[in-house]
């Protein structure tokens, strides 16, 4: 690609049809009512909108923040192995991974700064007065220089500058794997939470990371193929392929981690940490536990892939969408689940769980930021089709 940046050169003409702009139009306007019913909590208080209570704080806007965030960091790092050693099949999907990459920590930040009562403090604060023994400062930090930095790769690839773009994305993904691990520390350095606390949650979040990433550049890729009515190509679908069996092989991973992590509460540990875990797997979330996140999440999608032997490019994108769904209640169990056993627990008849469910503004907030990822893949396909489609060898 010439060092020149022309737009007519990067856009892809065969999207330009009525049925894609009308979706894409209805993303954009989805993201508006969404993200609009956010904004209007600062007017009308975050109290009123929002379910969160003293007791619960956490909700369903910080799950989701964590499953963009970590989803950003999967994507991120499948990019940089396809770019880094550009031979592999993975380097075919590596532009789309970065932008996608982009695009779902955007939709995290829009969701974070919408939960926030004053988000411009963390700005201010993070910058003139920063903590350097906080994990939280360490994450926003990290975030903030992976997106610069994917920011700049992504422009170098446009440019034809693939060497800026190769030093840029292994800052970024460094930045993103550190910035992922201070997310997982947020919670596992919390030895008031002990559904939470321990060295396992961050190891935790960057295998869900990659396993998110995989499976969201497996559906993305689908999908980009199906709005052009093409098939995936040699070198595409060798891409594909490779992403599945990282899939596959982070399922697994996950789906040990998750079984070890449960026998641990149910043989030891303190008495906060198993009534957590009843819980999750015979309480109010066990509908959730059970049916997203292990059924939907991860038995069947590994059943799928390993069935048909990765050779279905339809099953990948529907395994994928299912690992999609059920990370995402992984995410809301993990951060409810861990503060609904009241920390001073046997005193005063305390309830053994505290009541939290999202309330109508919160899923507004959360359908706002899906609908920022959606439309953000479909503006960016439209927009920079060319050279999504190419796989930009480093």
């Amino acid at each position: 690609m010439a060092n020149t940046l022309s737009i007519a050169g990067l856009m892809d003409n065969t999207l330009a049809k009525p049925t894609f702009n009308k979706l894409t139009l209805a993303m954009l306007v989805l993201t508006a009512i969404g993200l609009g019913v956010g904004v209007s909590a600062f007017f009308v208080g975050h109290e009123h909108l929002y379910a969160v209570t003293r007791e619960v704080p956490w909700g369903i806007l910080i799950s989701s923040y964590a499953f963009f965030a970590i989803t950003s960091t999967g994507l991120c790092v499948i990019a940089a192995l396809g770019h880094a050693f550009g031979g592999t099949p993975l380097a075919s999907l590596g532009n789309r991974a970065v932008f996608l990459s982009i695009v779902t920590i955007m939709s995290g930040f829009a969701i974070i700064g919408l939960e926030l009562v004053s988000p411009w403090r963390m700005l201010i604060y993070n910058v003139i007065s920063p903590n350097l023994t906080s994990n939280i400062w360490w994450m926003g930090t990290l975030y903030g220089l992976a997106v610069a930095c994917m920011i700049v790769e992504f422009g170098a690839i446009l440019f034809g500058r693939f060497g800026i773009a190769l030093a840029f994305g292994s800052v970024g993904a460094i930045a993103e794997v550190g910035a992922n691990t201070n997310l997982g520390a947020v919670f596992a350095t919390l030895s008031a939470r002990p559904f939470w606390y321990g060295a396992q949650l961050p190891i935790y979040f960057l295998a869900s990371a990659v396993m998110c990433g995989a499976a969201a550049i497996i559906l993305f890729t689908y999908l980009a193929n199906k709005f052009r009515n093409t098939e995936a190509d040699e070198h595409t679908m060798a891409g594909i392929r490779s992403a599945g069996k990282i899939l596959a092989m982070m399922i697994f991973l996950l789906a040990v981690a998750t079984t070890w992590r449960m026998i641990s509460f149910m043989v030891g540990g303190t008495e906060m940490g198993q009534i957590a875990f009843n819980n999750i797997v015979s309480g109010p979330l066990a509908t959730n536990f059970w049916l997203f996140e292990t059924l939907i999440g991860m038995i069947l999608p590994l059943a799928i892939l390993l069935f048909t032997q990765m050779k279905n490019i339809t099953a990948m994108a529907s395994a994928s969408l299912m690992v999609l769904v059920g990370a995402f209640f992984q995410r809301y169990d993990l951060v409810v689940t861990g503060q609904q056993t009241p920390v001073f627990y046997g005193w005063d008849s305390l309830p053994n769980y505290l009541g939290y469910v999202p309330s109508g503004g919160e899923l507004m907030v959360v359908m706002g930021g899906i609908a920022l990822t959606l439309f953000g893949f479909l503006a960016g396909e439209r927009i920079f089709g060319k050279v999504l489609k190419n796989s930009g060898h480093h």
